[in-house]
């Protein structure tokens, strides 16, 4: 094993197997992580080989593979071989009726969530969104989050943390430190909130604040413009300091994909911002190899405190597995007994 440090980086690859070219990449840039999408998942033996394959090539047992994993449209294991997760909204409309049956319901299903990703090898689905959604959110956000009581998102994630961690599952809080006031879908466009910071650390900071022991967290594209009116907050000094100093953070931050329109510049020019501004991981998961190559050549090995904060969260990991069949025929059934479909 290399005695330099991974680069603070996580790609993605097109396919089900990674190519000789692929594997070469891996091997030579050795990226921290890799990202998966539904393009990389068929089956349970091919989604483990492909983990495998990837550790293989930079020569780490450990190394990370993450997906979006949250429950309703944002789930990449949908292709009918493995269990439908209901979206984190409905069980937020299940706690609005009853929250104990509610952070039950979060807590089963997220602990048959966690084990299937884990005997897939899978360590993080990238979730709980502790956004708050109100009204006038973007549908970008929207189902994925619990709802607009500070309170109950709080409630709620702690349950999805909980539950990952116990099955040895890396929860990722989304999307710090707050992203409940977009009108538009960073993919194409950069969100803009002017809210005062007063208003947000009242209400959209204040779930991220109580999670603030979550070992890994993302941070997406939005420009802040009374925190910083000129970079979006992934590649922003300003942002990265509050989130640190402000809500008191201090676990693993990896952006959200930076290929999104809501970035301006190269490949190469926002993985040094993202960096640049504090961060500790970029995350490029578009999946090209030329795009994830230009990532690599303007990444950098992950600094010493990175590290210190991956090895801390390493720790928090658990092994408890459970019947995720019999947790989610329990979960649909709380929701049938309350006249929810």
């Amino acid at each position: 094993m290399a005695s330099t440090p991974p680069l603070a980086l996580f790609v993605g690859m097109p396919g089900h197997e990674l190519s000789v070219d692929e594997s070469a990449f891996f091997r030579e840039a050795n990226p921290f992580g890799l990202f998966l999408f539904r393009r990389n998942l068929d089956n349970p033996e091919q989604v483990r080989r492909l983990c495998r394959q990837f550790r293989e090539a930079v020569d780490r047992e450990d190394a990370p593979v993450f997906i979006d994993q949250e429950g309703g449209r944002v789930q990449r294991l949908n292709n009918g071989r493995w269990p439908s997760f209901r979206a984190l909204g409905e069980f937020g409309a299940l706690a609005r009726k009853d929250l104990e049956l509610g952070q039950r319901a979060m807590r089963l299903s997220s602990q048959a969530m966690a084990t299937l990703m884990a005997e897939l090898t899978i360590d993080s689905g990238t979730t709980p969104v502790a956004d708050l959604a109100r009204k006038g959110t973007h549908e970008v956000i929207g189902q994925r989050a619990f709802g607009d009581d500070p309170d109950l998102v709080i409630a709620m994630a702690r349950e999805v943390i909980n539950a990952m961690l116990e099955a040895g599952e890396l929860p990722v809080i989304k999307h710090i430190p707050g992203y409940g006031r977009v009108t538009v879908d960073p993919h194409f466009d950069c969100p803009v909130v002017d809210a005062s910071r007063e208003d947000l650390a009242a209400t959209d900071f204040r779930p991220f604040m109580a999670l603030r022991d979550t070992p890994w967290a993302m941070v997406a594209h939005l420009i802040f413009t009374q925190i910083d009116p000129e970079r979006p907050a992934s590649v922003s000094p300003l942002v990265c300091n509050l989130i640190r100093q402000d809500i008191g953070y201090e676990g693993v931050i990896i952006t959200d994909c930076l290929t999104m329109e809501a970035l301006k510049g190269t490949w190469a020019e926002r993985v040094t911002a993202a960096l640049d501004a504090g961060y500790d991981i970029a995350l490029h998961s578009q999946g090209d190899l030329a795009a994830s190559q230009a990532a690599a050549r303007a990444a950098r090995p992950l600094s010493q405190q990175s590290l210190a904060r991956i090895a801390r969260a390493q720790a928090m990991r658990g092994a408890k597995r459970v019947d995720i069949a019999a947790l989610h025929a329990e979960v649909e059934q709380i929701f049938t007994d309350n006249g929810i479909a």
